[in-house]
């Protein structure tokens, strides 16, 4: 079945057809006007997804979260690269922000599973954080700039299909580079977090103790 354009797009692109003839979009541009926008339900699944595999990892509600507070800032830099050249948000382009969330996370848990050792052993939140973001901060540069430079061919590409390139291309190396620009805010989210979820456990123990004392 042929799915005719509207009137409007026949005057743009192709002008009045003779009766009987018609055409519609196909290949990867039918495939996304077909699907709808599933981007942000896509998004939400990644992000699911990997919370409910840090959370059997660590076996932590809380440590999870200290790792994905740090991907928005890899998002807003997909996004704002995309913007800054002119580009749609489109399939190759959601397609770099799903990279993105596994690059940053997986640069967040270099830092948060440190911190976690250091704190194991007896150091202080604030030591712990401190630490974690000394020790790691040349690992995380290193692999952020291979593979940022590894991908430096896509944001110059051209010939047939530079557009998919480009758009992939800028979308995961802008938001990996501002991520890992601002890579010192993981452990300020570790700090932050820790000494929340300490505290709470430390009066939730107090609590129970009191009322076995009452008892």
């Amino acid at each position: 079945m042929i799915v005719s354009a509207s009137t409007s797009t026949k005057t743009r692109f192709a002008g009045p057809l003779p009766e009987g003839f018609s055409y519609a979009w196909t290949g990867i541009t039918y495939q996304q006007l077909a699907a709808g926008n599933v981007a942000p339900l896509i998004f939400g699944l990644s992000l699911v997804f990997v919370f409910l595999v840090l959370a059997a990892q660590y076996e932590s509600w809380a440590m999870p979260v200290m790792i994905l507070m740090a991907i928005p800032l890899g998002l807003l830099g997909a996004v704002g690269s995309l913007l800054v050249r002119s580009l749609d948000l489109d399939v190759y382009g959601q397609i770099g922000l799903v990279m993105i969330i596994g690059l940053v996370a997986k640069n967040s848990i270099l830092i948060v599973e440190f911190a976690k050792q250091q704190r194991d052993q007896g150091d202080s939140v604030l030591d712990a954080a401190m630490t974690a973001a000394r020790m790691r901060l040349r690992p995380i540069l290193m692999t952020a700039l291979a593979f940022v430079i590894g991908l430096m061919p896509l944001l110059v590409a051209t010939g047939a299909g530079a557009a998919a390139r480009r758009s992939l291309g800028t979308a995961v190396v802008g938001g990996l580079a501002l991520a890992t620009i601002l890579i010192v805010m993981v452990p300020i989210f570790y700090y932050v977090i820790e000494r929340a979820r300490e505290g709470w456990s430390k009066e939730k123990t107090e609590a129970a103790a009191a009322g076995a004392k009452s008892t």
